[in-house]
């Protein structure tokens, strides 16, 4: 399906709505009408708004048309063609979602039946406002709603409310659960956004058996410094100190539906200048089933442990303010799956997880403006539109003074495409996993500027001093012999770890993956480092002359230049030769609300606000500056770990 923008796509379904002549009496219909003829429009909550435009005769659906241009490209966005088929092969709401795309696909059949109601008779017919553009005046925080009394459809009493049901909460969920607490998540979604793999943790069971030994000074130090000494120590000591026991219960968790939990162990020869921290577990999904034929996730393991604790999960719900009484934060006000404000009261405590607010780039533009200009592309996860943050300072919660955000550099561009937000909203970008490698890097320019060997981030935070805000990426034809002496660390890893651990994506993969890259135009294959240049509009004089130097440094095994260690120093000497003009790719944001040990939000002064807890991508004093990459898992480890202890904590709370 090609794609509409919202405006013209409203602008059209508006028109339909007036055709139907709202407000008049209905035209008679024949006796085996089934609708008002006409056109209707509805909207249900996906990764963003979907709307759904039907169109009937009286006795049939004649055609569909799907807005679905606020979803993940790839997924929900490449869903739309078969969801529409799929509509009017069954001339109903009720069709199989999509594999992959099922939170689209959910709100597609939401929308639909809404549209088909209003045709009927049933509901009122709703009519699609034309969202106005949003004005350029900075003000990404807004005020907040004012809720009238008389507009709260329903009521719901909790002990523990858990705002957003992703990585953080639901591992809150859990263990509120088990300690016998009344406790209730709610999230925007038609189910939990899901559990990151590769969670970071200290002194685990499986790090144990591999003898695996992690000095928590120095991890506080590495955490430290990389921060500029912006956090809080405390709560480094704190993830230092427990999360080797929340993977354990994770583990458990996982072994009871047959699925093994393994450890990136570290290499007993590393000769890497940037010390790593093999920190990081994932599970082993191949092979699992959920009962249904599917493979398990973590959003279902967790979900049916919570729920088989007596957890209450209510979806479609969006949290839309904070209830404040006295100074105490009581609870929330959401809206339902129809539309309908509730509210929710929990008598413990209010615990918001969010995820961030990478998905709110007006907010990224006034916080981070930097960041924005050296990505080209977004895997954060759904929801992080910046919600949980903002309702907890318009509850006068203070946020970090220093922000920062989550960036890999495995994004591929076009060589006449421009990185930046517009290029991350159209998501038409390469993803190209193998981006971390050391390989040669060089500018517009053609030159060598940065050691290829240092973090993900590193090298785009230096590309803020290139033109362009970009680097290109060259390497050879054995690209695959390289992998494994080059003794990767955490997802970049592709080839097994010491102690047999799978990497993410094997090199295998990897190379189909490449080729995809290069049958799409973000990768190029050459016979000759001169026409290379010329693909990647480069100067080909000063690449030549780059290449010739750094092949010569690769064979004297010394990097004279920027110091790169000789196991990762490797030619580009054999063709074919690859190129790809590089940039970030965005995970999450970093920086939140300012906590305690408790979890507790603080004020402005600094003082606890009674009743609000907020852990995950929400909350800060954590990060700052950038992330370091070199602790696998560190921010979902650090999620998993304070989402646990929240829900033990709040749940043995008077």
């Amino acid at each position: 399906m090609k794609d509409i923008s919202r405006r013209s796509f409203l602008k059209g379904a508006l028109a339909g709505t007036a055709a139907l002549g709202l407000g008049s009496v209905a035209p008679v219909m024949a006796e085996s009408a089934i609708y008002t003829p006409g056109t209707y429009s509805a909207q249900a909550q996906g990764m963003g708004t979907v709307t759904v435009t039907m169109t009937f005769s009286e006795t049939a659906i004649t055609d569909v048309v799907l807005d679905v241009s606020g979803e993940t490209a790839g997924y929900g966005k490449d869903a739309a063609e078969e969801l529409k088929a799929r509509l009017m092969a069954a001339q109903g709401a009720e069709i199989d979602a999509v594999s992959g795309s099922t939170i689209t696909s959910d709100a597609v059949m939401k929308a639909a039946d809404k549209c088909i109601k209003q045709a009927k008779g049933e509901i009122p017919v709703e009519v699609i406002e034309e969202k106005a553009e949003e004005a350029d005046d900075g003000d990404w925080l807004g005020q907040e709603p004012q809720i009238a009394d008389s507009e709260i459809v329903a009521d719901y009493e909790t002990e523990i409310l858990v705002i957003g049901c992703g990585t953080a909460g639901m591992f809150a969920v859990c263990s509120a659960a088990e300690e016998g607490a009344k406790v209730i998540g709610i999230d925007r979604f038609g189910t939990g956004t899901g559990i990151r793999d590769d969670l970071g943790g200290i002194d685990s069971r499986y790090q144990k058996e591999w003898g695996t030994k992690i000095d928590k000074m120095d991890y506080i130090k590495f955490a430290t410094e990389n921060a500029g000494g912006h956090v809080n120590q405390r709560l480094i000591k704190m993830f230092c100190d427990n999360s080797g026991a929340v993977i354990d219960w994770y583990g458990d968790r996982l072994a009871e539906r047959g699925v093994q939990l393994w450890h990136e162990s570290g290499d007993s020869v590393d000769e890497a200048k940037y010390h790593h921290f093999p920190t990081g577990h994932s599970p082993r999904w191949a092979g699992s089933d959920d009962g249904n034929g599917n493979t398990l996730n973590g959003n279902v393991v967790l979900y049916d442990y919570a729920v088989s604790k007596g957890a209450e999960f209510h979806y479609n719900t969006t949290m839309i303010k904070l209830v404040k009484a006295d100074g105490k934060v009581t609870g929330c006000i959401a809206t339902n799956g129809d539309g309908k404000y509730v509210r929710y009261t929990a008598t413990k405590g209010t615990v918001v997880c969010t995820g961030g607010y990478s998905k709110n780039f007006k907010m990224m533009a006034a916080l981070q403006p930097w960041n924005l200009r050296i990505i080209g592309s977004s895997w954060s996860e759904p929801g992080a539109y910046g919600d949980g943050i903002k309702a907890c300072l318009w509850a006068g919660a203070k946020m970090d003074e220093t922000a920062s955000m989550m960036m890999f550099d495995r994004c591929a561009l076009k060589p006449e495409q421009a990185n930046g937000p517009d290029c991350v909203q159209n998501e038409e970008t390469g993803w190209f996993w193998m981006g971390s490698q050391p390989w040669l890097k060089i500018n517009a320019d053609g030159e060598r500027f940065f050691n290829e060997s240092g973090t993900y981030e590193g090298i785009l935070h230096a590309d803020e001093y290139n033109r362009g805000h970009v680097h290109y990426t060259l390497f050879d034809s054995d690209w695959q012999s390289y992998v494994e002496p080059f003794k990767m660390h955490g997802c970049s890893r592709m080839a097994p770890f010491e102690n047999g651990a799978d990497p993410n994506i094997p090199h295998q993969a990897v190379a189909g993956m490449l080729e995809g890259l290069v049958a799409n135009g973000f990768v190029f294959r050459c016979d000759t480092i001169e026409e290379l240049a010329e693909k990647l509009l480069l100067p080909v004089d000063k690449v030549m002359a780059t290449v010739e130097r750094y092949n010569a440094l690769c064979e004297a095994g010394v990097d004279e230049d920027f110091g790169k260690e000789p196991h990762r120093l490797t030619p580009v000497k054999t063709a074919p030769f690859y190129g790809a003009k590089t940039t970030g790719a965005m995970l999450c944001t970093m920086d939140g609300i300012v906590i305690d040990t408790d979890m507790n939000a603080l004020d402005t002064e600094c003082n606890k606000i009674e009743g609000l807890y907020v852990i995950g991508n929400d909350s800060g004093a954590y990060f700052a500056n950038t992330y370091p990459n070199l602790s696998t898992g560190m921010c979902c480890g650090r999620n998993v770990t304070f989402g646990y202890m929240i829900g033990k904590q709040l749940s043995k709370k008077a």
